[in-house]
């Protein structure tokens, strides 16, 4: 973490990282911090008064100096003189980049105008569950007062802006003795003398409303248990879940591919087998950032978990076409000429009782926190339905949010998006050399990686190398059992949601002339590699075929598939079965959509696990050079003398899965630096 040399902005970083660890005090990148100090202006040598305050977008837990937006306090105040109302407040935050102490740090975001109007050194917005159970309640004002007394001030719902951070000062200048406020609808904000004082404030405002609605709350605020929604025991709900999450994913992507993310937590369990899912789940969340990420409601299968999966997907189906319908409604009623264009009316959150629940993102970490977002939501009304009736901000409010032109802004400043970015790949044999290869540019690409091999720690350890769980996991995948390779996808779409790109890359080989060739030998590597690959793809094509989405089946096959090269029956037979599949199933295939391609490798030596298992000095042995000397033999024989390595076979696979060559099927591309015995005819 960088350290600002600034003791009132290290205190600020110091109090941020730790209430936002605490997923009780606020959800992810939700609320914001501030501290008021003294700094030297580097130009004139004056003590200047300053803001540090969170900035756009950042995230608490993890917040760090450059993060933190940096203003002149006395200019930020003089804004006062020149507001024009609530009607014009979006110039206020183009106005906050006219009052910044020097260069970088982050984008003031729009709640700047509370923390610097406060009267207080040090101030606190934050999410709560237990705070925004109290925001939402029908009687939240009362509430407030009975919870609190007078050392918390209800505010009415208003728009996040300058006329907030207005009333806020105002509350806190006529109330004295208060420490906080609830915000209607939408959160809590508290303050302090001292860093540690108002982080005191702050979560004795969390803690106290816990306390209360634990303590005051009705035992079953969901209602009873319907009958037939009860949640499925673990093994067969996750089977389920695995079973429709490629409808659903085609489904949440009918606009714009999106990547998923599974949660069965009991909490979320609990809300779909109650009577007040339905009527709950139509309200909609509340507080902006949550439907920012979830849209304004969830997507409600309303049958129960007994229905078979062919029901569960037709009705599915019928339920899209009429969220879409009702959605397309909600954007009508609410735009105007200067409302940006609808962003896609397809649901973001989709709820199956005695399954779990599915969100949506462009990416994984959008996907995850999402979903992490809807179970804030359920918290929310779980605590309002207990003390009272949850009702959350009018649906006209949620709209202004949601298509705020501050908010169509922030979503322009995205990066563009890389080429593979929200797309799923399986690559199996990938703990080691192409297939490491491959999914390491895949991941680069920015798609979503299953690492998938015969060793799973391998497994998990290459993809704990490209990052985060949110970029990529390990599988273990036995390719010539089907039932493992059934777990594998399995595993793969209940950890992004679905398929997109499956790379079959699994193989060994052992190189022996006709008569050495054993009958175990040649099942052998028929089983890993044609067997293998069939199992890989039919068991993939039935996700891709769901999700209604095309996608890419590629095979590693080999220049063998088409050389005759000597002493490598069982190997080479394998691979031309291998290129024949890429035929039949892109004939087959094609009209979901779906290409299929192969690449055909030679002399791949450095960093090939075949190599290292005893090929490498099989083949020395039968060219009669030295092992160490392979690699530099093989390329000697090509027309270009140049060795190939794994990242060769990675850029091939990355160029055919990409959008230059979306009309290109069937189709097998050497990668060999030109063998012309190969030379495909």
């Amino acid at each position: 973490m960088t350290t600002p040399t600034n003791p009132a902005a290290a205190d600020l970083i110091a109090r941020s990282r730790r209430l936002g660890a605490d997923a009780r005090n606020t959800n992810f990148a939700g609320g914001n911090t501030s501290a008021k100090g003294r700094d030297t202006d580097p130009v004139t040598g004056d003590e200047v008064d300053l803001l540090w305050v969170k900035g756009s977008g950042g995230d608490l837990g993890t917040l760090e100096a450059a993060g933190l937006a940096v203003l002149r306090l006395d200019r930020v105040r003089g804004l006062r003189d020149v507001y024009p109302g609530v009607d014009r407040e979006d110039e206020m935050v183009a106005a906050f980049d006219y009052c910044l102490h020097g260069r970088g740090g982050a984008a003031p975001s729009i709640d700047t105008a509370m923390h610097a109007l406060v009267d207080a050194a040090h101030v606190d917005h934050l999410h709560p569950d237990s705070g925004i159970a109290i925001a939402t309640a029908a009687d939240g004002e009362a509430l407030t007062a009975k919870i609190f007394g007078d050392r918390v001030v209800w505010v009415p719902w208003r728009r996040p802006g300058f006329q907030l951070g207005l009333d806020i000062a105002a509350i806190k200048e006529a109330n004295p003795e208060a420490i906080g406020c609830i915000l209607g609808g939408h959160g809590i904000t508290a303050w302090g003398d001292t860093s540690d004082e108002a982080e005191e404030h702050s979560l004795w405002i969390i803690r106290t409303a816990e306390e209360y609605i634990a303590a005051n709350g009705a035992a079953e605020p969901f209602g009873a248990v319907v009958p037939g929604y009860e949640p499925l025991p673990e093994g067969e709900r996750r089977a389920r879940a695995a079973a429709l999450a490629g409808v659903i994913r085609g489904i949440a992507s009918a606009d714009k591919p999106m990547v998923g993310h599974y949660t069965d937590s009991e909490e979320v369990l609990d809300f779909l087998q109650r009577e007040k899912l339905a009527p709950l789940a139509e309200l909609g969340t509340s507080c902006p950032d949550h439907f920012l990420r979830t849209k304004v409601k969830p997507l409600v299968l309303d049958l129960p978990a007994t229905a078979s999966v062919e029901e569960q997907t037709a009705r599915l189906r019928e339920l899209h076409e009429a969220y879409r319908a009702d959605y397309a409604a909600y954007y009508e009623r609410y735009a105007d000429e200067a409302s940006p264009a609808m962003r896609g009316a397809d649901p973001l959150i989709v709820l199956v009782p005695g399954v779990g629940m599915f969100s949506y993102g462009a990416d994984k970490q959008t996907a995850r926190v999402a979903g992490e977002f809807y179970v804030n939501a359920i918290n929310v009304m779980r605590g309002a339905e207990a003390l009272s009736t949850y009702q959350p901000i009018d649906e006209s409010e949620k709209f202004r949010i949601e298509y705020w032109a501050l908010e169509e802004a922030k979503l322009q400043r995205r990066p563009k998006p890389r080429s593979h970015q929200g797309r799923i790949a399986l690559v199996t044999g990938a703990a080691s050399g192409i297939g490491k290869a491959v999914a390491t540019r895949l991941a680069r690409e920015g798609a979503c990686v299953v690492i998938a091999d015969l060793d799973l720690a391998k497994a998990q350890a290459a993809a704990a190398e490209l990052g985060s769980t949110d970029v990529a996991v390990g599988v273990a995948a036995d390719v010539s059992n089907e039932a493992a390779v059934q777990a594998a996808v399995d595993a793969a779409v209940l950890a992004f949601g679905g398929l997109d790109l499956i790379v079959n890359n699994a193989g060994l080989s052992l190189s022996k002339p006709l008569l050495e060739t054993t009958e175990r030998d040649w099942d052998l590597q028929h089983n890993v590699m044609a067997k293998g690959s069939f199992l890989v793809s039919k068991a993939a094509a039935r996700v891709l075929i769901d999700q209604g989405l095309g996608g890419d089946i590629v095979y590693i096959a080999s220049k063998n598939s088409v050389f005759a090269g000597p002493n490598n029956i069982a190997y080479s037979a394998t691979k031309a079965d291998q290129a024949h599949q890429v035929r039949l199933l892109a004939v087959e295939l094609g009209e979901h959509g779906v290409r299929v391609n192969g690449i055909n490798p030679d002399g791949v030596v450095r960093g090939s696990g075949i190599f290292a298992g005893g090929w490498g000095a099989q083949r020395a042995a039968t060219y009669g050079v030295a092992e160490e000397d392979l690699g530099q033999f093989y390329a000697n024989r090509t027309i270009l003398k140049r060795e190939v390595v794994p990242e060769n076979i990675a850029d091939a696979v990355y160029v055919l899965t990409g959008p230059e060559l979306s009309r290109t099927t069937g189709v097998h591309l050497p990668v060999d630096s030109g063998v012309a015995a190969a030379f495909l005819r």
